[in-house]
């Protein structure tokens, strides 16, 4: 009966957002200047950092791979919800839609090892000045960067490899607007438990522990700096703390609360509004909040554009 009741898939179904026919106009335009904000404000970084050698530092190393990793990670799920509610077409091959997953555990990996890098980074610059240079050497940066990208490699393969061996029944309709790898095992007619207990394990690993480092890493950075009495220092630094905490705390906690602490009685509308805060929410917010309010990089364009004004004008 189980051989019988299995087919061969070619395709999915995503059923995108939970909204009314109504709403899709207010929606699509409210998604595409989220996405075109992100891009914009992670393509200025990029390029600021790229032709300002005052830039070239290795707290900006790190940022610009941030604003890669979240341009592209932005880039996975957004255009193909976008071409859905235009077209009216869900449909997503089989084979996009392992790639997609892929695409989107790498970026989203990532972002989570190079949040720790930067972390680490504040916290070296802050509690051991005098040691900064020896310790973030530009070899030691380079080689926490391609660790980092090695590691979401593997960690990626090892999830989409895992989702081909299964097996999927005649039902393809995935309720998300993008291929979930918690929602396609929900699909799935073989045993999941190995996919299951890997997430768990590499969950851990990959979001649990380094959450809790950049936890302690500003921890000791708000000790350090409270050991020296000055109103103007305390207060920038809890604000700075203070933004980027927020934005960490919404990227982590709504992944581990959906990946890692699962609720029996969870809503698809609920998960998707989770989904939404950290594919969609955080990539728009990092920009703004580790570095276009930063001093360097608003000096960075005003060098730029003077510099540009003084090309034009000879």
């Amino acid at each position: 009966m189980m051989g019988r009741s299995q087919t061969s898939i070619s395709e999915f179904l995503l059923l995108g957002l939970p909204f009314q026919p109504e709403q899709q106009n207010l929606f699509y335009a409210l998604f595409l200047a989220m996405y075109l904000t992100t891009l914009l404000g992670n393509l200025l970084i990029i390029v600021l950092i790229r032709l300002d050698s005052h830039l070239h530092t290795p707290m900006y190393l790190f940022l610009s791979n941030l604003s890669f990793s979240d341009l592209c990670f932005s880039s996975v799920t957004i255009p193909k919800l976008l071409q859905n509610m235009q077209n009216q077409d869900p449909s997503i091959p089989y084979a996009d839609c392992l790639t997609q997953m892929y695409f989107f555990l790498f970026f989203g990996d990532l972002e989570s090892f190079l949040l720790v890098a930067m972390a680490y980074d504040r916290y070296v610059a802050i509690c051991f000045p005098l040691h900064y240079t020896a310790i973030m050497s530009p070899m030691s940066c380079l080689a926490l960067v391609a660790l980092s990208w090695v590691l979401t490699i593997f960690h990626a393969m090892l999830h989409t490899l895992l989702m081909a061996r299964l097996c999927f029944c005649a039902d393809n309709v995935i309720p998300h607007f993008f291929c979930d790898m918690s929602a396609l095992l929900k699909l799935a007619c073989s045993d999941t438990r190995v996919n299951e207990l890997v997430i768990f394990i590499m969950g851990g690993l990959i979001l649990v522990i380094p959450f809790l480092l950049i936890l302690g890493s500003y921890a000791r950075i708000v000790s350090s700096i409270l050991k020296v009495p000055s109103s103007k220092g305390i207060c920038k630094a809890f604000s700075t703390c203070g933004s980027h905490l927020s934005v960490v705390s919404l990227f982590y906690g709504t992944i581990i609360g959906l990946y890692l602490c699962p609720s029996a009685n969870s809503s698809t509308l609920k998960e998707t509004v989770m989904a939404v805060m950290y594919t969609v929410v955080t990539p728009m917010l990092n920009p703004f909040t580790y570095s276009l309010r930063n001093r360097d990089m608003k000096g960075a364009l005003g060098r730029i554009i003077h510099q540009k004004k003084t090309f034009f004008s000879l």
